[in-house]
């Protein structure tokens, strides 16, 4: 089982602990890329997926790195209806 293999299986699984870093690696592993807007994009981020014309915003959680339940839930259904998953 390669790692991007266990972190989605992680994912799927909502674990309270799961992290924004994760998040990041686990879209860049679907081969989507975080967009920088301005010098500092706030808390609010975009990862955009070239081959599937796919754009998935998000906030990121502060001041802890945990992310919410609700945003799990919401980056499942995008993957979903992308086709990712």
């Amino acid at each position: 089982m390669t790692k991007q293999e266990k972190l989605l299986k992680r994912f799927l699984s909502k674990p309270n602990n799961f992290s924004f870093p994760e998040i990041k690696r686990l879209l860049n592993g679907f081969g989507y890329s975080e967009i920088k807007t301005g010098k500092t994009s706030g808390s609010r981020v975009a990862f955009y997926s070239e081959d599937r014309r796919h754009l998935i915003r998000l906030h990121k959680p502060h001041p802890q790195n945990r992310v919410k339940r609700y945003i799990l839930d919401y980056l499942e259904d995008e993957l979903r209806n992308a086709g990712v998953l």
